[in-house]
């Protein structure tokens, strides 16, 4: 707990200042284009809840989870949720939803977070050991039981979020390079075996299709050439706010989610962009920042976590907008439309202040044997 000199509430206001801008502009770019104010109201109430959590969550000592079991338990939970949900309802041909009342939520989000701890904890405890390879087994099966679950919704994109996970934390962990290329190796053998002998025709063409959407214009590849188009057309200083054309005579798709970041640079040109990219930035360099401070390894590796998991969803959804990376349907951190990111987001970065406060109370040196004895 942290000392009584301290402040109950020790925020990060560096770090909840550059995540504001974030939260304004998805809002803004919602209501330019959406009479009733439908998206962007109920994206209010999903944001006054979030910081909500975000504020209870940095009240919270979370050296709890340092428990093998309690983490284990909510990992079986979270297999367990996502493999219930192919008995659920499909929204746009993807099972990956939970209603509730009208309220829509994805575990998927929630199992992100779940995963960065269960790492944490994992590497945390096998720093001295990490080299051998067993490591990179059993913290890919972790890894593998909710990426195959989701994958087959089928999510692509929270699956990939997921892969990059683990593939963030396992490198900063230290593990065997020679190790890790020799599983990739394997996996890239078995799917030239899938390719050459197991795959049909119409499924080699729909990964082609994914793989470069540009292909089919008219097709697969539509979204993406609007999104292009809306990117190119916000030129310097952009159209305006509310001036979108893209946006506004509903040429760009799913403009408050996927493509949310095409509609923000048509209407804020390059220099909107820069500083939306400066805000993000930020954030991460304060996340980073405070696993850097951490009082251990589980502290520093959550972090790195929280830190692989916002810029995987950053650097996927901004590359499909231009183009450069397959269309996934991943959210933009702190922008796009929707609750589950937004709580899982603000879940993480309360849990990170929770740290930072008890951080500065404790000593590292006095933690090193913090792990000795539990399992």
């Amino acid at each position: 707990m942290p000392d009584k000199g301290k402040k109950i509430l020790d925020i990060d206001w560096i770090l909840f200042g550059s995540v504001i801008p974030l939260l304004l502009a998805g809002l803004s770019t919602m209501n330019s284009f959406v009479k009733d104010d439908y998206f962007a109201g109920r994206q209010v109430v999903w944001i006054i809840i979030s910081l909500a959590v975000f504020f209870l969550f940095s009240l919270i000592d979370w050296r709890f989870m340092k428990n093998g079991w309690i983490l284990f338990g909510l990992f079986v939970i979270s297999s367990l949720v996502l493999l219930l949900l192919f008995w659920g309802g499909t929204i746009r041909g993807v099972k990956s939803w939970i209603s509730i009342f009208s309220v829509s939520i994805q575990p998927a989000d929630f199992t992100k977070l779940i995963l960065i701890f269960i790492l944490a904890k994992y590497f945390s405890r096998r720093h001295v050991e990490i080299a051998h390879i067993r490591h990179i087994l059993v913290s890919g099966f972790y890894a593998a039981v909710p990426f195959v679950l989701v994958l087959f919704q089928p999510d692509f994109g929270s699956a990939v979020v997921i892969f990059c996970i683990w593939l963030g934390m396992i490198i900063i962990s230290g593990v065997s390079k020679k190790h890790l290329i020799m599983v990739f190796a394997l996996g890239a053998i078995a799917f030239s075996i899938l390719w050459f002998a197991v795959f049909l025709p119409h499924q080699k063409q729909r990964i082609i299709s994914f793989i470069d959407p540009t292909a089919d214009i008219r097709g697969a590849g539509y979204n993406v050439f609007q999104s292009q188009i809306a990117v190119g057309s916000g030129m310097v200083l952009g159209k305006g706010v509310g001036f979108g054309t893209q946006s506004r005579l509903r040429f760009l798709p799913e403009y408050e989610t996927d493509f949310i970041f095409a509609a923000f640079a048509e209407e804020w040109g390059f220099v909107g962009v820069a500083l939306f990219f400066a805000f993000f930035a930020t954030v991460i360099w304060r996340i980073l920042l405070i696993g850097y401070r951490g009082v251990s390894n589980f502290e520093t590796l959550f972090s790195i976590g929280v830190a692989v998991f916002l810029m995987s969803h950053f650097i996927i959804n901004v590359g499909m907008n231009i183009g450069l990376l397959p269309v996934t349907g991943i959210t933009l951190p702190f922008v796009s439309y929707g609750g589950s990111h937004l709580l899982t987001e603000f879940a993480a970065l309360g849990i990170l202040m929770s740290m930072r406060k008890y951080a500065r109370a404790t000593h590292r040196d006095n933690m090193k044997n913090e792990f000795l004895g539990m399992e």
